[in-house]
């Protein structure tokens, strides 16, 4: 007897997808032939859909343009593309960004997160028990919730939230949000909390970028705060992998 379950595919729901950890994420679930994805991105200023470009003609990826503010837009694609796993890349993610303007990080962070949430639940409560048990809402957030590194140590699950800025405080609302839905209303959901990410397709204002292509062009090299801040980095295609 064919083993049907070999035809299935397991269908991931990403947003933010064209960001730089999204676009890496999709390129790394399309290596499976057995797996599909759909891309729902508002395209902002940290969104490119040329990080892309090799898989946009993959017949398992789907791009939706959406805000994750717009709940009826979110709400119907997932009815109609029916996801098994959601991950929410969606966000606002710019220290000194957070502090010009902290108005959109409170909206996208906070409230986009709320709104993604609540129609995940409602999408999540049709499904039948066995679509239920294997449904995840994954989250995936930053250490900066944590607070600051010190010249020694490391932040664990059990570091005591201690956010320091605008976008920081944004996303550990975020996950608190995140975490109240499960313990509320069962929502399956996961919740990863990672180290700066580095790698191609970077935005140009993160740290390392930055650096890179300011050396290059023989510019000055910008020092946040007083120089003295400990960062823990991160390859994105190990975070994507893991």
């Amino acid at each position: 007897m064919k083993d049907k379950t070999k035809d299935l595919k397991l269908r991931f729901l990403i947003t933010g997808g064209a960001g730089f950890i999204g676009s890496a994420l999709i390129k790394r679930i399309l290596s499976n032939q057995n797996y599909s994805v759909l891309n729902y991105d508002n395209l902002t200023y940290a969104g490119n859909l040329e990080s892309l470009l090799e898989v946009h003609t993959n017949k398992n990826y789907h791009f939706i343009k959406g805000d994750i503010l717009d709940s009826q837009l979110f709400s119907n694609t997932l009815n109609e593309f029916k996801p098994n796993i959601v991950i929410h890349l969606a966000a606002e993610s710019h220290v000194d960004r957070s502090i010009d303007d902290p108005s959109a990080f409170i909206s996208t962070n906070i409230v986009g997160t709320y709104t993604i949430l609540e129609a995940v639940r409602n999408f999540w409560m049709l499904l039948n028990v066995n679509e239920k048990e294997s449904f995840r809402f994954h989250h995936v957030s930053t250490d900066e919730v944590y607070g600051s590194l010190g010249e020694s140590g490391l932040f664990t699950e059990n570091t005591a939230y201690d956010p320091s800025s605008p976008y920081s405080a944004s996303k550990a609302s975020s996950d608190h949000l995140v975490v109240s839905w499960n313990r509320t209303y069962d929502l399956p959901v996961l919740l990863s909390n990672c180290s700066n990410n580095y790698g191609p397709f970077q935005f140009p204002e993160k740290l390392i970028p930055l650096m890179v292509l300011n050396a290059l062009e023989g510019k000055s090299l910008p020092i946040y705060g007083d120089g003295k801040n400990i960062r823990d980095w991160l390859f994105v295609d190990d975070h994507v992998d893991a």
